[in-house]
C-alpha cells in the first residue's frame, strides 16, 4: 500500500493507483479532469520519485516538469508522497 499526504491527513492507495480521488476528498480543487485547465495542480513535497512519470498533458500544461503535477494525471506507483496544493 501506498501512502498520499497532505500536511495533517494520510491516505492510503493500493500501489498504482490514480490520486485523483484523494486528492479532490483533501480539497484539491478539479474541472476538466483531462490535463486541460490546471485546476488541479499540487506540488510534490516529498517523493516525486514514487509518482508515474510525467505525461505528454502534464508537459504541456505545466512547461517545466519540476516539483509540480496535475493530480488528474498521477497514479502512486509505491511509498509514500507528501503534496500540497
Amino acid at each position: 500500500m501506498a501512502k498520499l499526504i497532505f500536511e495533517n491527513e494520510e491516505f492510503e492507495l493500493p500501489d498504482g493507483a490514480p490520486i485523483a480521488e484523494v486528492c479532490e476528498e483533501a480539497g484539491v480543487p478539479f474541472a476538466c479532469t483531462e490535463g486541460v485547465c490546471g485546476t488541479c495542480v499540487v506540488e510534490v513535497v516529498e517523493g516525486m520519485e514514487n509518482l508515474s512519470p510525467f505525461n505528454e498533458a502534464e508537459a504541456d500544461f505545466l512547461g517545466e516538469l519540476d516539483r509540480e503535477r496535475l493530480a488528474c494525471q498521477c497514479k502512486i506507483r509505491c511509498g509514500k508522497v507528501t503534496l500540497k496544493f
